[in-house]
């Protein structure tokens, strides 16, 4: 069953806000292999400039995959999350994410489209501080093998 289209520029708006601990980012860092000072050290991330460790370029992932869940569970959508691959990710910071973040993530249905017999749906999430401040930007394309008519 093909994606409703309908769901394009639908929003799915933001809840609790997301606490970046400086433990969060080191267990991130560790996870991907990421042994760069100024995600581990206080003081090394302080030296060159930042109030406390910066977050890994990918540890947005955290908040925004949890986020777009809500989409891929959406009933009404119709996505068949057993057929559906990672086709891209790409995040566009504003400034890094740094421990003592409280973080709020908004995301977008920017684009379903179907190509080659599958669908594609590209999100847009939105990463926020809780005071407003912009952080980063992460787009996604899910893939859903299949499903197009």
């Amino acid at each position: 069953m093909p994606l409703d289209t309908s769901f394009i520029g639908r929003t799915y708006p933001p809840r609790a806000p997301y606490e970046v601990g400086a433990e969060k980012i080191r267990e991130f860092a560790a996870a991907i292999g990421d042994d760069n000072p100024v995600v581990n050290d206080t003081e090394a991330a302080k030296a060159v400039g930042h109030p406390d460790l910066i977050a890994p370029p990918t540890f947005p992932i955290v908040l925004t995959l949890v986020e777009g869940e809500r989409i891929a569970k959406d009933p009404e959508l119709g996505l068949d999350y057993s057929k559906v691959v990672h086709g891209d990710q790409k995040f566009v910071y504003t400034r890094p994410v740094r421990a003592g973040d409280r973080l709020l993530v908004t995301t977008h249905i920017d684009n379903i489209r179907s190509m080659a017999g599958n669908d594609m749906l590209t999100t847009r999430s939105e990463v926020t501080t809780d005071t407003g401040e912009h952080v980063v930007t992460a787009y996604s394309l899910l893939v859903a093998r299949g499903t197009a008519d």
